[in-house]
């Protein structure tokens, strides 16, 4: 079995100092902090060369802009989207809670709605075709994605359900009588990694309006739903659908199911002799 590599959740401890006569403690930075602020810098770097594109929608001037309405999107919408998807209980229980948000709880399926408002307003702000502008920013994602799951991997969090398989169990510090999958580490390869080489290597060239969108539903909702067969499901929920499927799968399944249906629809649309 692998062990767990010594790996400190906060990167940097900025402690304790007296000013004015007061003890004033500062926040730990952690990691997963960091690997936010490292998605962000990844999605405006590609951001910058795809706007040197003949077919960028954006300029370069525009891509900072971009990336700040996605940031607010995938903030608030990852946590309104945990709240509502995941822990809508808690909510009622304490209306106040959806604002603690350093009590934890993300959730990709609301970041992933909260980016869809942020760029529809966005694109009416500079006056271009919101689907164009889908289809520039969704290979600026998965890499930011990858670097969230490193991030969960290094806090011990979101980790994979118990295996007696040798190739693949670690035993995490946190939970150290058993072995398990590092499904973080999974789904920064497939989510991450795999997904943003499929989607860069599409979107080099002008495709069919929406296709590039359509293709991340499609390719996202796919190693969501295989590696979900290796992550431990929410403690609180469990599995939900026939006794295995886990809650990610469940909203999974929509996202596939709109982005086969856009494939569809663009590429006939072309086939019928639409320009974009």
């Amino acid at each position: 079995m692998f062990k767990y590599p010594d790996l400190d959740p906060v990167a940097l401890s900025l402690g304790s100092y007296t000013i004015l006569g007061k003890n004033i403690t500062l926040p730990d930075v952690h990691w997963y902090g960091l690997m936010y602020l490292l998605a962000f810098a990844s999605a405006w770097l590609i951001g910058m060369y795809r706007a040197r594109l003949p077919h960028s929608p954006l300029t370069r001037a525009q891509v900072e802009d971009m990336v700040f309405y996605g940031a607010m999107g995938v903030v608030l919408g990852g946590r309104f989207g945990y709240v509502i998807f995941y822990n809508f209980e808690a909510f009622l229980e304490d209306p106040l809670w959806l604002l603690r948000v350093w009590e934890g709880g993300m959730s990709f399926h609301g970041g992933l709605l909260g980016v869809v408002v942020a760029m529809l307003l966005f694109a009416r702000k500079i006056g271009v075709k919101f689907l164009d502008l889908m289809d520039f920013v969704a290979p600026l994602v998965p890499l930011g994605l990858g670097f969230g799951r490193i991030g969960n991997f290094i806090g011990q969090e979101l980790w994979g359900r118990v295996t007696t398989n040798p190739t693949w169990g670690m035993v995490f510090p946190n939970d150290p009588n058993v072995a398990r999958h590092p499904s973080q580490l999974y789904q920064a390869f497939f989510e991450g990694l795999v997904l943003f080489c499929i989607l860069y290597w599409f979107s080099r060239k002008p495709r069919p309006r929406a296709a590039v969108a359509a293709l991340f539903l499609v390719f996202y909702s796919v190693f969501r739903f295989g590696v979900e067969f290796f992550r431990e499901p929410d403690a609180h929920i469990g599995y939900d659908m026939f006794g295995w499927m886990t809650r990610g799968q469940e909203l999974s399944i929509p996202m596939f199911v709109v982005g086969a249906a856009v494939l569809i629809w663009t590429y006939r649309r072309q086939a019928s002799g639409v320009s974009r």
